[in-house]
């Protein structure tokens, strides 16, 4: 709970009120000009981190250290492992089944590896959400079902709550089989601090990012314009910049 209002904090949107709320209390003492320049630093601090150009440097530099775009690029090892984040699980009586979100790419780029012979086993590593009934792990396992990969080389970690429970519990399970390195699939956003938490237990990862978001996109005066896309791109930038430092 804890780290979840450290990252509130941290992004922009929430450091800017923290500024403006500095703001309002140095005009209650009647600190007028420090409380002018203080309001004036909360709106350049939002406006500067809600525009396109900005958010997508910030996505982009951290994406362009997450490892090889290409499936060609990576060898084979005995076991992938595929961390939660891209899928919910069902809810009755309103979602009958498991929903895919925006960091959906994981699964179909799993399913892609293993097709191409880079694991002969998968690990569907996360667990329960109060998004949906059920564990992360249990959601995809039935995704990748329909996916066609057999359920023979799929197991579950259902007991992580996060990115280190997650590299925590798989450890643990591949230590009784006596593996020492895997494919790791995550979104491109997510990987350097995933990489870094896996190995912290001991594990060789070889990344294999997927989820790729940022593109090259030609300059025009628009994405120098606040915009509530690019506020929410560099809250998450910010977020894994924050785990990847204190992880």
């Amino acid at each position: 709970m804890f780290s979840k209002w450290v990252t509130i904090i941290i992004s922009p949107l929430g450091t800017s009120l923290c500024f403006g709320f500095v703001a309002l209390t140095l005009g209650f003492f009647a600190r007028w000009r420090l409380s002018l320049r203080m309001a004036v630093f909360a709106w350049a601090w939002l406006w500067v981190w809600s525009m396109p150009v900005t958010s997508d440097a910030l996505l982009g530099w951290i994406e362009d250290q997450a490892g090889p775009r290409q499936i060609e690029a990576l060898p084979h090892v005995k076991v992938m492992v595929l961390l939660g984040g891209g899928i919910s699980g069902p809810r009755l009586p309103r979602r009958p089944n498991p929903d895919l979100n925006s960091s959906a790419d994981r699964l179909w780029h799993a399913a892609r590896l293993f097709r191409a012979g880079k694991a002969s086993q998968i690990i569907l590593s996360g667990g329960s959400l109060n998004t949906g009934d059920g564990s992360e792990a249990e959601a995809m396992r039935q995704f990748m079902l329909d996916l066609g990969i057999p359920a023979s080389v799929m197991s579950l970690e259902s007991g992580s709550e996060n990115t280190a429970g997650n590299a925590r519990l798989t450890a643990e399970m591949l230590a009784k089989q006596g593996i020492t390195e895997i494919l790791l699939v995550t979104s491109a956003l997510h990987m350097p601090r995933a990489k870094r938490l896996f190995e912290k237990t001991g594990l060789v990862v070889i990344p294999a990012p997927t989820d790729f978001e940022i593109i090259d996109m030609p300059f025009g005066l628009l994405r120098l314009m606040p915009d509530a896309n690019a506020l929410n791109g560099s809250a998450k930038a910010m977020k894994e910049l924050l785990g990847y430092w204190v992880g």
